[in-house]
């Protein structure tokens, strides 16, 4: 019987209204895709436990947390204890992408640094000639990211319609907190 290394890690889903926070991670869930938009009223979570690499058995807490404004003050105490988040913008709405500073500033008054993954969701809408954000964009922000915070910030695009790299970015995640805390 192989012995895993088990880690229970709160991740929070950070992001405007409807950049897809909800449907990523109900693709990682493994519950599909809904093309019904409903509203994430405060914080939605949900546990996964997933096993990385034949090594790690980890224990996602995922902390799915409104985007809209009005919530903006109940942000601040679902963020204790996070070990990591996913930050998340919508490729198809650059404004989107523009408010990423004012999430991280939020969270970075209560929490700190945290490791991230910088998320450019519905990678699938590109192809239709709907993005109005390049890769390029986003893995220069990342990078920019990186030498200001001292860690690595990974850039991923994803596609919460397709799953398309959904799981590589949780494990990413995990993966760079497990390292950064072991």
């Amino acid at each position: 019987m192989k012995k895993y290394k088990e880690y229970t890690l709160k991740i929070c889903l950070l992001g405007d209204p409807a950049v897809g926070k909800t449907s990523l991670k109900n693709r990682f869930l493994g519950k599909g895709f809904s093309n019904t938009y409903v509203t994430t009223i405060g914080v939605d979570f949900s546990i996964k436990r997933y096993l990385i690499h034949d090594t790690y058995y980890i224990t996602y807490q995922i902390w799915d947390i409104a985007g809209q404004h009005h919530f903006e003050s109940l942000r601040p105490s679902f963020y204790a204890g996070a070990k990591g988040i996913l930050m998340i913008f919508d490729i198809t709405r650059k404004e989107t992408y523009q408010n990423v500073p004012n999430w991280l500033q939020q969270l970075w008054n209560i929490e700190g640094p945290l490791p991230m993954i910088l998320i450019g969701n519905k990678a699938d809408l590109r192809e239709q000639g709907l993005a109005q954000v390049a890769p390029e964009q986003g893995e220069l922000y990342a990078e920019m990211l990186s030498q200001s915070i001292g860690t690595p910030v990974p850039y991923i695009e994803t596609s919460a319609l397709t799953g398309y790299q959904v799981n590589k970015a949780f494990e990413q995640l995990a993966l760079q907190i497990v390292q950064k805390f072991s």
